[in-house]
């Protein structure tokens, strides 16, 4: 089935879509801030240019939307290849999450953690989130403190 949208209308429609400092991003680097954790944001020295960084404890965070980073990838494929543009479609989002493992074997690789979170997760329970990056801090700290024979330094 042919697309719906002009080729100038599509257009348009895709320009619209932010890629940083969005809503997700907003809500947690705010959360974030206000647990008095500072970071850089779609920090461009890494690979993926991760949205937020927190340089001190080298942790990168992703702030991945469920549609374009294809979370429940089984589902949504079938879905996909019945509407509009599917190979398009189907093509772009396997790119995706191929890229993003890909980012984060190299950032592991680097000596980073890596931490990524679905939107919907992100505004429905940024308490959480901001927990797992907490736990991420304490466990990076924690490993640091700690000699070969379990004793702190």
């Amino acid at each position: 089935m042919p697309d719906v949208l002009t080729p100038e209308q599509r257009r348009k429609n895709m320009q619209c879509i932010k890629s940083s400092d969005t809503k997700i991003e907003v809500l947690l680097r705010h959360a974030l801030w206000e647990k008095g954790y500072r970071y850089r944001k779609n920090y461009k020295g890494l690979p993926g240019s991760p949205d937020i960084v927190l340089t001190k404890y080298k942790i990168t965070i992703f702030c991945d939307s469920e549609f374009f980073h294809g979370k429940d990838w089984e589902v949504l494929k079938p879905r996909l290849e019945k509407s509009n543009n599917s190979e398009f479609w189907i093509s772009k989002i396997s790119r995706n999450i191929t890229r993003d493992d890909e980012v984060n074997k190299k950032l592991l690789f680097m000596g980073w953690t890596v931490i990524r979170f679905w939107g919907n997760d992100i505004k429905k329970n940024i308490d959480e989130c901001v927990k797992v990056v907490e736990e991420a801090i304490f466990d990076m700290f924690f490993e640091e403190n700690i000699d070969m024979e379990g004793n702190w330094d």
